[in-house]
């Protein structure tokens, strides 16, 4: 086989096209690298478009592009060579010495299909060959778009009337002869089915009423002319709020405006009929689009904040007065019980104060999308067609296991956004399946399917929310607001198809075990068959491998269901395939509703974005890093193939609720000073929770409290899923600009500007690009040049890769009129322009990113990407950007982003906490604890992420609160000597300023005081069962080591009756979460049983030590009901393991108790005596 070296420029992919059958040998082309994936590879502005010029082209799949200076020699032995096997299908034959033969100039005349992409399965890996498997022709061979000004009519090739005179508004080309062919059989327009208006028959050139219109427009008579006060008589048009590129007699020309006095007055409708003053409208301001902002901030009334901060302050000094007063007052009696309390009443301090003072500076956002639209989305001098300016995003959904993830929540997740409202060419969706289930490909082969009639019918009728399960379920009118005649008919028709589509997704898995079955007993007929021909022993059993089969009958080159060598979970090939191909620049439109098309669509564009699943290559010896390494796959994979600027990452179950939710975010990072923000979180929103929300599964204090509180600050944290990235951000970038913060509590600050374009000629000024990794090398490389920082050291050996980094910079900053002075920006229409065809050289590339051995000696998951080392790596993910000094934006849209499930289930629930702690626990014993941070990091941001690495370690001191009243009641002390009056006071002190702060936070975040309690109820919850665990984990694994690893949180599938909705609610999991609760509350009933019982009987009864005890056991009791509650079941029936281990537990703190303090003299316990 011979081998093509690859060029310095490109990555060391070499494609084999291998052709099988008779005859058919083995034919090698050497094949550069493909330029990025990126619109702005045809943008002469592009900062890298001189560089490329020199480039070679890839061509795709059977078809190569080689110059013919190309010479042949061996690849160099560090890279490795991957290799693409295509077999022969009715769309694929055997390339013959013509097709192979170069035309003189050294180009080719071919180009690839997008068909022969999104039907091929693109697998490799480490000592492996990368094969492409062609399963089948997903799309119909297209008919060669017409270009130019060439008559859109089906068999006819003449040249169309010129746009400025089309007989028709709706912009058909069409020519002289088929319009006349129309005008004659109807008077229709082909392309709109509207009638014609009257036009001459002449053509544009030699029209003379085309020549009028061109000429200048008399003045109207200033006597019949009343000017607007607002219109200057003297000042020039032109004025000083223009952009530097406007062109003044252009727009006259374009537009055909007149001149009056030293203004254009822009005429309407026949010049003189308008509907302004005397048939004329105000001039268009057209500095208007620049200073409109895209958002806008939103403070909290002065009214609530005011008396908040008041509160907090009170609150504060109210504590200090009663620490101080509990430290000097001690209770002689118990001082053990008095020592005791104080600590944990100092730490309960500590934590409420870390907690308390981020919450100082809470914001509110709003977007206005009406500007996005017309800044990115309207006809400009350099976009005269108003193709979307909005950069490109890809939208990446992880999986790990299909039986603990539906796959029908899966596809219902994917359908939402493949309808979700942003230009279709800008969009890419990648599906990342880290169990590598033929289960959830072949689900993602029929949403593709099924896509094609639920992306048009939601575009139609403006179908909210997009994911068919969630709008089929609604309990409203779904008649609202509707009121095209056929959208009955239509919603009937997609909903019966949809219906089709569950029952096909839910018969998947016992398709997939019978075919396999079938053919795994013909290829063990065809072993026994050979044995006979080789005259084996009969006898002997013959052992064939049981394999997954895909519907071609070909073995799946995932996870088998029998886990053999190669195709188990921890080994296995790396996977790509292209479900859906990118889409084109232009809308295309479909067809009327007949016996193939169930929608009328000849008004809907039909587009789908394209669609990619992914499976990362998996072997035993290598760390894959769980989420972490999966979401870093993607990264690597979505640059090659889409290199969208910005990243959204979604859970399998949270899917797009509202569909504009997008365009939302993208407000925040296209406007003024968005260079800065790294991500953009949307809060977390949940569906399927019980009414009364037992377990605060809606976290509704965290997402609308803390997170809005935290925006006011750095930005919020990033909290796993419903997130838009910066990809520059997500490399290890460094922000534009950046501010330092020293002195004391960060008072005095110092900007930094850390992309100093280097002074060179106006020329290159924009095609440099400086973007310094935050790092030890951040003092000297600040003025490097891009090709110094991107290393292999860095990000790999793919030189792809590298290439595609700074297109992305550049794609994602803001307009040139938004950037201040000194900052770069890139030009208005820079990003209207069409996406490259995906080709089989790209996706060969991608496959060698997503190896198991990519990221050795690498920065991926240090410095680069998502973090790994931590449970928790969204946190730590988030907390490196802050560092560098990033900034982030928390999105609260009107309707909500989002929507997912939760485990409603106690246990579950106990283990996802478990989860979240832990992950804190390791950010604090780590190098990524706030107290480490760097200055550009705001000194009340580091506490909000130094409390986030700290609140668990609270847990230990709460457990111990806990047991104080039970034991004050069980010796007859108190936690103070008496019950005196300045005790009394400063309690009640603390606890009014805590409820009133309570009341204003539910005030200004909009929350409810039910909310507030639950969240109260799950924190005691919380923190005696899974934070005291995490803490115990988190220092085993800093001591000894031990690794800690948790199973998949199970997402819950739709439930098949409204009786059983919240069926998982009821279920009683038993847990060694459970123990530390269960035991708090036997000690507290009876040690108020125990007291109440001393203080009847004694002879001198000590009422207010035993109302002392009684209220804070009372008080502990009152946190813990929802978790007494869970452990009843759904009849109330407690599991017999509870009452074993409360009995044991009771019983041994019995007798541990009488050991302490033994009864002090002898008592006749057998006589009773009423008192």
């Amino acid at each position: 086989m011979v081998k093509s070296a690859s060029s310095p420029s490109s990555s060391p992919v070499t494609i084999t096209v291998s052709s099988g059958g008779k005859g058919g040998g083995i034919r090698s082309m050497g094949l550069t690298s493909p330029v990025s994936r990126a619109s702005i590879s045809n943008n002469p502005n592009s900062p890298l478009s001189s560089s490329r010029a020199n480039r070679r082209a890839s061509s795709g799949g059977k078809y190569a592009s080689m110059s013919k200076d190309d010479g042949i020699e061996e690849i160099n032995s560090e890279f490795v060579s991957y290799t693409v096997h295509i077999p022969p299908t009715p769309d694929h034959h055997p390339i013959s010495s013509s097709q192979t033969s170069l035309p003189e100039d050294g180009t080719s005349s071919f180009k690839p299909e997008r068909s022969y992409i999104s039907g091929t399965i693109f697998t490799g890996g480490f000592n492996s060959v990368t094969r492409g498997h062609v399963i089948e022709c997903s799309m119909e061979k297209q008919e060669p778009v017409k270009l130019g000004l060439v008559c859109e009519m089906k068999g006819c090739d003449e040249k169309a009337i010129k746009e400025r005179n089309a007989p028709c508004v709706c912009g058909f080309k069409i020519c002289r002869e088929c319009y006349m062919d129309c005008v004659g059989n109807g008077g229709r327009c082909p392309g709109c089915k509207e009638h014609y208006k009257e036009v001459s028959d002449t053509d544009e050139d030699d029209d003379p009423s085309s020549e009028a219109e061109d000429q200048a427009l008399p003045l109207p008579s200033m006597a019949d002319v009343k000017l607007d006060k607002r219109l200057s008589l003297v000042k020039s048009f032109k004025a000083q709020n223009h952009p530097p590129d406007f062109d003044h007699n252009r727009w006259l020309f374009e537009t055909k405006g007149t001149y009056g006095y030293g203004n254009a007055v822009w005429p309407k409708d026949g010049y003189g009929v308008g509907s302004g003053a005397n048939g004329f409208e105000h001039p268009p301001d057209f500095g208007e689009r620049s200073r409109r902002p895209l958002t806008r901030k939103v403070g909290v009334s002065a009214a609530i904040l005011s008396p908040y901060r008041l509160l907090i302050v009170i609150r504060l000094v109210a504590l200090g007065f009663f620490l101080t007063w509990r430290i000097r007052h001690p209770n002689r009696e118990a001082m053990w019980l008095w020592g005791m309390s104080t600590v944990c009443e100092l730490w309960f301090a500590l934590s409420w104060i870390l907690d308390q003072l981020p919450k100082l500076c809470p914001i509110n956002r709003v977007t206005d999308l009406s500007v996005l639209k017309e800044r990115f989305e309207s006809p400009n001098l350099r976009n005269p067609k108003g193709r979307s300016d909005l950069p490109g995003i890809d939208v990446f959904v992880s999986t790990a296991d299909a039986e603990k993830e539906p796959p029908l929540v899966t596809a219902n997740t994917i359908l939402s956004i493949l309808a979700v409202d942003y230009p279709v060419e800008k969009v890419a969706c990648y599906l990342s399946d880290d169990g590598g289930s033929l289960l959830t490909f072949e689900t993602l082969a029929e949403t593709a399917s099924f896509a094609r009639i639920w992306v048009p019918f939601c575009r139609k009728h403006g179908i909210e929310p997009r994911n068919p399960e969630a709008y089929f379920g609604q309990k409203r009118d779904f008649l609202k607001n509707k009121v095209r005649l056929d959208f009955v008919r239509e919603r009937r028709r997609v909903k019966r198809e949809y219906d089709e589509f569950k029952v096909r997704i839910n018969s998947l898995p016992d398709s997939i075990r019978r075919r396999s079955d079938a053919y795994n007993a013909h290829e063990e007929l065809r072993a026994k068959k050979k044995q006979m021909e080789m005259g084996g022993n009969l006898s002997e059993s013959v052992k064939v491998a049981k394999a997954t089969w895909m519907s071609d009958g070909s073995h799946w080159p995932g996870t088998w269901a029998s886990g053999e060598a190669d195709h188990s979970r921890g080994d296995h090939a790396g996977i790509i395939q292209a479900m859906l191909a990118p889409p084109n620049a232009e809308p295309v439109y479909g067809a009327e509703a007949d016996g193939e098309n169930l929608l009328d669509t000849t008004e809907v564009d039909i587009r789908l974005p394209m669609l990619v699943y992914v499976s990362r290559e998996k072997r035993p010896g290598y760390d894959h890093n769980k989420k972490a390494g999966a979401m870093n796959s993607l990264v690597r994979t979505s640059a090659i193939m889409s290199n969208g600027p910005f990243v959204l990452n979604l859970d399998c179950d949270h899917y797009i609720y509202n569909s504009v939710a997008l365009r939302e975010g993208m407000c925040f990072m296209l406007d003024r000073g968005g260079d800065r923000i790294c991500y953009v979180q949307f809060p977390q929103r949940f569906e399927g929770i019980d009414p009364n929300d037992r377990y605060a599964n809606h976290n509704t204090v965290f997402f609308d409290v803390s997170m809005r509180a935290f925006d006011g600050l750095q930005g919020p944290m990033y909290v796993g899923t419903g997130c838009i990235f910066r990809r520059t951000a997500l490399y290890g970038f460094s922000p534009p600009r950046a501010t330092e913060h020293q002195g004391w509590f960060g008072r005095k600050k110092m900007k930094l500007f850390l992309r100093k374009p280097k002074k060179s000629s106006k020329k290159e000024e924009d095609e440099v690009v400086v973007l310094p990794i935050n790092g030890e090398h951040n003092d000297d490389d600040d003025d490097a040049d891009i090709e110094s920082l991107l290393l292999p050291k860095r990000f790999g050996n793919s030189t792809t890769l590298a290439a595609s980094i700074p297109i992305a910079e550049y794609q994602g900053r803001l307009l040139q009129d938004l950037q201040g002075k000194g900052n770069q920006g890139r030009p208005a229409g820079s990003l209207a322009v069409p996406r490259e065809p995906l080709d089989a050289a790209t996706v060969a590339e991608a496959i060698s990113v997503i190896s198991c051995f990519y990221e050795d000696k690498t920065e991926w998951g240090k410095r680069v990407g998502w973090i790994y080392g931590s449970v928790t790596e969204d946190v730590v993910t988030g907390y490196r950007m802050h560092n560098r000094g990033w900034r982030s934006v928390y999105c609260v849209t009107k309707r909500d982003a989002f929507r997912g499930t939760a485990p409603i289930n106690l246990t579950d629930r106990l283990h996802q906490v478990l989860r979240w702690a832990t992950g804190s626990v390791e950010i604090f014993f780590s190098r990524n604890n706030a107290l480490f941070a760097s200055r550009r990091m705001k000194f009340l941001q580091r506490v909000s992420y130094f409390n986030a690495g700290m609140y668990p370690f609270t847990s230990l001191f709460l457990i111990v609160y806990c047991f104080l009243p039970a034991v004050s009641l069980f010796s007859g002390q108190f936690i103070v000597q008496s019950l005196s009056v300045t005790f009394l006071v400063f309690l009640l002190a603390i606890t009014i300023t805590l409820c009133m702060l309570a009341l204003l936070e539910i005030r200004w975040a909009g929350i409810t005081l039910h909310d507030w309690w639950r969240n109260e109820q799950f924190w005691l919850i919380g923190g005696t069962s899974a934070h005291p665990a995490a803490v115990l984990q988190g220092i085993l694994k800093v001591i000894a080591g031990v690794d800690i690893s948790f199973t998949l949180t199970s997402k819950s599938a739709t439930p098949d009756d409204a009786d059983d909705e919240f069926a998982d609610l009821y279920v009683v999991k038993w847990s060694f979460l459970m123990i530390p609760p269960i035991t708090i509350m036997m000690v507290n009933m009876i040690a108020i049983a125990v007291g109440v019982a001393r203080t009847i009987y004694s002879p001198f009864p000590q009422w207010s030590k035993l109302i002392g005890g009684v209220f804070f056991s009372l008080w502990v009791l009152c946190h813990l009901y929802p978790f007494a509650k869970g452990l009843m079941g759904r009849r109330g029936k407690v599991p017999t393991i509870v009452f074993v281990w409360s009995g044991l537990l009771s019983i041994i703190i019995s007798l541990l108790w009488v050991y302490i303090s033994p009864p002090s003299g002898r008592q006749d316990y057998m006589k009773f005596q009423f008192p």
